[in-house]
């Protein structure tokens, strides 16, 4: 192997660790008090795939879904944090809800078309976390 794939292979190796890893975001607190988190819906991705709340603060997620066909819905489902999120999506989706416990847990997109892989299944995904 000459010395310039060397490179190249060292190089791919030291970008491994960022390649995989989502991407996380804080909620932003607004002058009324909410906790604000701006996300994109698109073919089979949420992006931002990990966001991060404040426990008993009230929280706004603004869901803008890329143009296309295929439709799209938003789960978060935790009984021991109150949260039960189940909207389909538009355009601009906004869901409102107050996480009571701390702790973490999924949200998905539920949709799947027979015969075919769900859009949670080919990564349509990601964790909501709950801090004090």
């Amino acid at each position: 192997m000459n010395r310039r794939w060397i490179k190249i292979l060292a190089l791919l190796m030291s970008l491994a660790p960022v390649v995989g890893q989502a991407v996380s975001v804080r909620a932003q607190l607004d002058d009324n008090g909410l906790q604000r988190v701006k996300i994109v819906a698109g073919s089979y991705f949420f992006q931002p795939e990990h966001i991060i709340v404040k426990v008993g603060v009230p929280v706004v997620l603004e869901v803008d879904t890329e143009a296309g066909v295929i439709p799209h819905s938003l789960v978060i489902w935790s009984p021991r944090m109150g949260i039960d999120v189940n909207e389909r999506l538009g355009t601009t989706s906004i869901i409102r809800f107050t996480p009571r416990a701390t702790g973490r847990t999924p949200f998905y997109c539920k949709e799947k078309l027979m015969f075919f892989r769900s859009h949670q299944e080919r990564g349509m995904a990601g964790v909501l976390e709950v801090v004090e």
